[in-house]
């Protein structure tokens, strides 16, 4: 059995008093997927600092990434000085991106102190802490992003990340007791370039139903933007067990 918690699930701009995308996964091993502003502070609360065995970023979209600045700080200064470090799974480039983050922030090797990092590669399964995850990169506007399917053998969720619409998001959600899909957007138009990176409410239920999985919960949904009654929408704090 797998335990999902949603630590935060805002969109780019925070819900009121909402943390921004993080989701702690927990079966043989604990498994962070994202860790956005207001996640660390979260965790902190369930434990005086974080019992996580491994973090998977999606992409490097602050809302998606930020808290681990404060995460290495505690790691170099703080309370998490004699804790485990976690492994640090990013996109193909995050090492050389984290090392550019580092030298702009004024601590080079910073993110080493907090994390040990490696990269992950698109389409290929990698095992952490007894699950397997599997990265499908996704189109969201230029930025090299992936949606994660990560399962212990016998329970399965899958988590879309921020994608606009893509053959991939039912690859990634096929037959899984969990769908996590964003739907950011209020209609399935966005900007004025042509470039997409979000879903609506209706494009995701169209990659829920062609995935074939068991269950949808929305996800990096705006307060603002109403759903129908038959949509199931996550909130902070939300816990599913399958």
């Amino acid at each position: 059995m797998v335990r999902l918690t949603v630590v935060g699930c805002s969109p780019a701009w925070p819900n009121p008093g909402g943390a921004q995308s993080g989701y702690l996964v927990e079966g043989s091993g604990r498994l962070l997927l994202d860790c956005g502003p207001g996640v660390l502070p979260r965790l902190r609360e369930l434990d005086g600092w974080p019992r996580v065995d491994a973090i998977v970023i999606t992409h490097f979209h602050l809302d998606h990434w930020g808290d681990l600045v404060p995460w290495t700080f505690g790691a170099m200064y703080g309370p998490g000085r004699d804790a485990p470090k976690p492994t640090l799974w990013l996109p193909p480039g995050g090492l050389r991106e984290l090392e550019l983050f580092g030298e702009k922030f004024g601590v080079p090797g910073m993110f080493s102190d907090g994390f040990d990092a490696r990269e992950y590669a698109d389409g290929e399964a990698f095992e952490t802490c007894g699950l397997t995850v599997t990265p499908l990169r996704v189109p969201h506007y230029q930025l090299q992003t992936y949606a994660v399917r990560v399962t212990d053998g016998t329970s399965t969720l899958a988590y879309s990340g921020d994608s606009a619409p893509s053959p991939r998001l039912a690859e990634v959600g096929r037959d899984a007791d969990l769908f996590l899909c964003e739907a950011t957007l209020k209609e399935s138009v966005e900007g004025g370039n042509g470039l997409r990176g979000h879903l609506s409410a209706e494009e995701a239920v169209a990659a829920f139903h062609e995935s074939g999985a068991k269950r949808l919960v929305v996800i990096h949904r705006p307060d603002e933007l109403p759903l129908d009654d038959d949509i199931e929408r996550a909130a902070d704090g939300d816990v599913f067990t399958f």
